[in-house]
């Protein structure tokens, strides 16, 4: 292995760092990114991290090379394997050990792959950070060393920690998951077989390319195979986890999609009474449903910007007792230590259902609905997405329209809104739109595509 000369900076996106395998990402760029970055925490004063790895196919070459490339900054290692992203999260809070890397693209197509990292205790790197990153690797002062790696096996904590932190009631619940060949698949069925419940598994074998399905469960047409087992089976729900195990996707006992800003509505309702702080973050491209209920029920919603590295961090610095957003990432601090799982998300949803013996459906009932679309992906160099955007704030600001630019462009309406931003994960521009009426709300939709087709072209 060698140092990387040219390393492509759009990989260094505004979470952590993403990019196609080989074309973007290779095992040198991954032993160069383990000097940088253990020369980096070594600066900081600290002697040890903890990495760990997704399923995806490509992983395990990386993994191998970024520690190679840690362990010969003289920083030691706690290889974890083959794990969820949560998996390392929790490895990090019960070591006491907050610097990491996780070797993941978490719900990319599986050509790519990626590393979600933290320096110490305020959790992933986003924004500006990455990009002090990687102008530290640019400047190549890497630091030598001999660091050891030590293995370590987290499951046995993992499960514990479930264990102790869930009461079901009395209604046994009939179940299906759909890890979705994900890395989900090394635990789920053990995990969720340790409660009363009837379980059912599809798509539970661990396979990185992903045969079945991408591995987005907040994407409705990747859930169409477990929409149909929970009709089949008559089941109480459905629950699919994404590719590196932190988000989670609903499918009610009719077959129905259940956005997560509506599951997050649930869960608000539940615990609302059962905490003193009763302030709950949400994302912007979240439904106004959620926020009308959060304000209904006394509470207070804060807006936060989109991005996985953001909101968990906003939760915890705010010490929120929930929040979320609409991507699937939510984050317990109730009872909880804050960290997001889909496989716990999806737990505390049966814990309810098992104690009010209601359907999904019933627990929604009284929400403000508005129609509105899911995510739409305009594919957009990663030079030119940003351009983009700065012309539809140009557009909005010339027409005084309303709006938020915490992510992107929040156009505000009093009948609906618009959301224009370009995405942190990968080269897109994503859209979404929410309106109180149909055809208020196709007409926002032509608008905003017209003009984003327009500057992309």
């Amino acid at each position: 292995m060698k140092i990387k000369e040219n390393i492509n900076k759009y990989i260094f996106r505004g979470y952590d760092i993403r990019g196609k395998v080989r074309e973007e990402l290779d095992e040198d760029t991954a032993y160069t990114i383990g000097l940088g970055f253990g020369s980096y925490i070594r600066k900081l004063g600290k002697t040890t991290c903890i990495v760990g790895h997704d399923n995806r196919v490509s992983s395990p070459v990386l993994y191998n090379a970024l520690i190679k490339g840690i362990t010969e900054t003289g920083i030691d290692v706690i290889a974890l394997g083959l794990c969820t992203t949560p998996m390392y999260y929790y490895a990090c809070i019960k070591l006491n050990i907050f610097s990491g890397v996780m070797v993941t693209a978490s719900h990319n197509p599986k050509d790519d792959n990626g590393f979600k990292f933290a320096f110490d205790e305020k959790g992933n790197c986003k924004g500006q950070e990455i990009k002090d990153f990687l102008n530290f690797i640019l400047e190549k002062d890497f630091m030598s060393g001999e660091g050891k790696v030590k293995e370590y096996d987290i499951k046995n904590d993992y499960l514990t920690l479930f264990k102790n932190n869930l009461s079901f009631g009395n209604e046994r619940l009939k179940v299906v998951i759909d890890p979705g060949n994900g890395t989900t698949s090394i635990i789920a069925k053990e995990l969720y077989e340790m409660f009363p419940i009837d379980l059912i598994t599809i798509n539970g074998i661990s396979d990185g390319t992903f045969p079945n399905h991408h591995p987005d469960p907040c994407v409705e047409e990747n859930l169409e195979e477990l929409k149909k087992k929970v009709l089949e089976e008559k089941a109480d729900i459905g629950l699919a986890f994404d590719g590196d195990g932190d988000r989670l996707g609903v499918i009610s006992n009719e077959g129905k999609f259940i956005p997560t800003d509506k599951v997050m509505i649930i869960i608000i309702r539940d615990i609302i009474d059962k905490v003193s702080k009763k302030e709950f973050l949400y994302d912007v491209k979240c439904s106004k449903s959620l926020s009308d209920e959060i304000e209904k029920l006394g509470g207070k919603g804060i807006c936060s910007r989109t991005g996985n590295s953001y909101t968990k961090a906003r939760v915890r610095e705010d010490n929120l007792p929930f929040g979320g957003e609409l991507s699937g990432h939510v984050y317990f601090r109730d009872r909880w230590p804050g960290f997001d799982s889909g496989l716990y998300a999806g737990l505390r949803l049966l814990e309810i259902l098992s104690k009010t013996k209601k359907k999904v459906a019933e627990l929604l009932l009284g929400i403000n609905e508005y129609f509105s679309t899911e995510e739409i992906k305009v594919p957009s160099l990663d030079e030119k997405k940003f351009q983009v955007i700065e012309k539809i704030k140009d557009y909005v600001i010339k027409n005084n329209y309303q709006y938020l630019d915490i992510d992107g462009i929040k156009v505000l309406y009093d009948d609906g809104w618009a959301l224009v931003r370009a995405s942190n994960t990968g080269p897109n521009i994503t859209l979404r739109f929410e309106a109180k009426t149909k055809e208020r709300l196709e007409k926002l939709k032509e608008e905003y595509l017209n003009l984003v087709n327009e500057y992309n072209a």
